[in-house]
């Protein structure tokens, strides 16, 4: 199966349709919200300080994610860094690797979007075992904090790019 990232800008009519459907398991809503939120947050005030993403499996959506940079950087973030936020893999492809697919894929996506990004960023409840393991088995360092957040304690993680 081949998978490609790519910006949502690039998407064809059917695979937006496609992307607006992708759905988490209701448990998963507090950590990354869902796609009409994703969507909203891309798309009603468009910024040069978000772009969307979509992760294509034969050419089909599967996964979707943010990312964001000033003016839109969260407050935990250091401004030559790009943030990584909504990360999204449908309910019935999880558990086939997307998630890490969409990871692996970020960097050189998130270089091509801004070429001055030194770093990219993430906030992650700690309590969050399946999405820490993942960032942490990708190599993404922890940078030691936690500090409370909408929903219990997050971690800041972080990817240093070669810029």
């Amino acid at each position: 199966m081949q998978t490609r990232l790519v910006a949502y800008e690039a998407l064809n009519a059917v695979q937006r349709q496609q992307t607006s459907a992708i759905e988490v398991h209701p448990e998963q809503l507090p950590f990354c919200g869902d796609m009409y939120c994703a969507l909203n947050t891309l798309l009603v005030n468009p910024s040069p300080g978000v772009k969307g993403f979509a992760l294509l499996a034969d050419e089909i959506p599967v996964a979707f994610l943010l990312l964001k940079r000033p003016p839109c950087l969260p407050h935990w973030a250091d401004q030559h860094s790009a943030t990584l936020h909504a990360l999204q893999v449908d309910r019935h492809q999880q558990g086939r690797g997307f998630g890490k697919a969409c990871l692996q894929a970020l960097p050189a996506a998130a270089m091509q979007a801004w070429p001055g990004i030194k770093a990219i960023e993430l906030s992650v409840d700690s309590a969050n075992v399946a999405a820490m393991g993942l960032y942490l088995g990708l190599g993404w360092v922890d940078g030691g904090e936690a500090y409370k957040a909408r929903v219990g304690y997050e971690r800041r993680l972080s990817w240093m790019l070669d810029g």
